[in-house]
């Protein structure tokens, strides 16, 4: 008998992808959100209702309600569920059914989630497989953020925010770096680190960690065999000879132990993105993938919606697009853009999201946009915190250390700014988890309007 599952805030990116799973797997999903979204219209699409706005009725009928961390207790879905005696679960409380019986494949970091938990469910589809998976972010060779599929793997982006990951038991996990985030539910750098401490402790098989990232490097656990990958020598998975080559994105050479396996291409720009890639080889081995395959995969793969995103270009301006909302993600994309564009006046568009990351990181946030030539920040995109009046967008421009900032009260003045000042050649690249993103896309429709109507009389 099928069973009836609702889920509450279905229109986010982690549980559209569990709503997608589900549906496929033949439960009968139906969703409730805010305002529609990206994903909630795709879903809508597979034929999964959406209601749009919260009320009691919508939970009608339910066998479990799902809950994402957003939704809090006064919700009238969840109200209504919990006086009519239908469960009512969290992410993590659902995570194990989900995975159960599988070969459970999780990447976890405060960044490289999404492209390297994507990179991996690519790899076993190029090498024949038909893996489940739920990504952050939806790769454009596959089409999709979430499949239930048909084979023995599982990939799974393994979020940590409000401890989700908990409630996965990985047999291969990646940790990909850890850094102080989501202060609303870690206060110190000391709560994030005991977090990752606890997802180790529910690791079966084998544990990859990044060598480059101080507190990554220190994970594991007795009994728990254990690899780490980065550039250093003592590294067990070894990028060496990195270099950019002409797709725009990076060539290394992969090492494991003392054998050499040859070059690797990646059409992703920036060292950040070869340790994605070279945590994805990593786990290929292990899955047991042939490396020929492995390396067809990593060159052909097109990289993930929202990470250093090439929207277009126009007239010598490129306008790209990514989801970097961390000071250490503000670096990286950064110092990719200006590796793909050299000699291009690069303009940076930041959104900060949620005022409590955006105070608790203020100081390094003023330090991360030394590699742009013009800064621009918006408003803070609040997401699902209360507005703070103290700690806007404004706050957090005048504390930027750079010689050119300039706030933006919204996302068209934002706009306006940039078209009035933009010279070629030049790149812009928007920085947002949020909806700032329409400013990249309004810059380029300008510019290729403008481009159009040159060529009139």
């Amino acid at each position: 008998m099928r069973r009836r599952v609702h889920i509450v805030g279905i229109g986010g990116a982690g549980l559209s992808a569990i709503a997608r799973v589900l549906h496929e797997r033949g439960d009968l999903v139906t969703g409730s959100d805010q305002a529609a979204s990206p994903y909630a219209l795709a879903l809508e699409a597979m034929g999964i209702p959406v209601h749009y706005g919260h009320a009691p009725e919508n939970v009608t009928g339910a066998d479990l309600v799902l809950i994402s961390s957003a939704v809090s207790e006064s919700n009238p879905e969840v109200v209504e569920a919990r006086r009519s005696g239908i469960a009512v679960v969290r992410r993590q409380g659902f995570l194990g059914e989900l995975t159960h019986g599988l070969r459970v494949v999780a990447v976890a970091g405060t960044h490289g989630k999404t492209t390297t938990s994507s990179l991996i469910a690519w790899t076993l589809v190029q090498a024949g497989g038909q893996p489940g998976f739920i990504l952050g972010g939806v790769p454009h060779d596959l089409g999709t953020n979430a499949r239930a599929g048909a084979g023995a793997e599982f990939v799974i982006e393994a979020d940590e925010y409000d401890n989700a990951f908990l409630g996965l038991t990985p047999n291969l996990a990646i940790v990909t770096n850890v850094e102080h985030d989501h202060p609303d539910v870690f206060p110190t750098p000391a709560d994030v680190r005991a977090a990752f401490e606890s997802f180790v402790a529910r690791v079966s098989d084998m544990l990859l960690v990044c060598s480059e990232d101080p507190v990554a490097r220190e994970l594991g656990r007795e009994g728990l065999a254990r690899q780490t990958y980065g550039f250093l020598k003592s590294s067990d998975w070894r990028a060496e000879e990195v270099r950019p080559n002409s797709a725009g994105g990076m060539d290394f050479l992969a090492v494991h132990g003392r054998d050499l396996l040859g070059l690797f291409r990646t059409r992703l720009p920036g060292r950040h993105n070869v340790l994605n890639a070279l945590a994805s080889v990593a786990a290929a081995d292990w899955l047991g993938l042939p490396m020929p395959v492995v390396r067809q995969a990593l060159t052909d793969f097109r990289g993930v919606g929202r990470r250093f995103e090439v929207l277009g270009e126009a007239g010598q301006i490129a306008v790209v697009d990514d989801y970097a909302h961390h000071p250490s993600e503000v670096r990286a994309t950064l110092e990719a853009a200006r590796q793909r564009y050299p000699g291009h006046s690069l303009w940076a568009v930041f959104q900060p999201h949620t005022y409590s990351r955006t105070k608790a990181l203020a100081e390094e946030f003023a330090q991360a946009f030394a590699n742009a030539d013009h800064v621009v920040v918006t408003e803070v995109f609040a997401a699902r915190e209360s507005p703070d009046p103290a700690v806007g967008g404004r706050f957090l421009a005048e504390r930027i250390m750079h010689p050119d900032v300039h706030f933006a009260s919204d996302l068209e003045e934002a706009t306006a700014y940039i078209l009035g000042r933009l010279e070629a050649p030049a790149v812009v690249v928007t920085l947002s988890a949020g909806d700032a993103n329409a400013v990249g896309r309004g810059v380029l429709e300008a510019l290729q309007a403008r481009g159009k109507g040159a060529g009139k009389p």
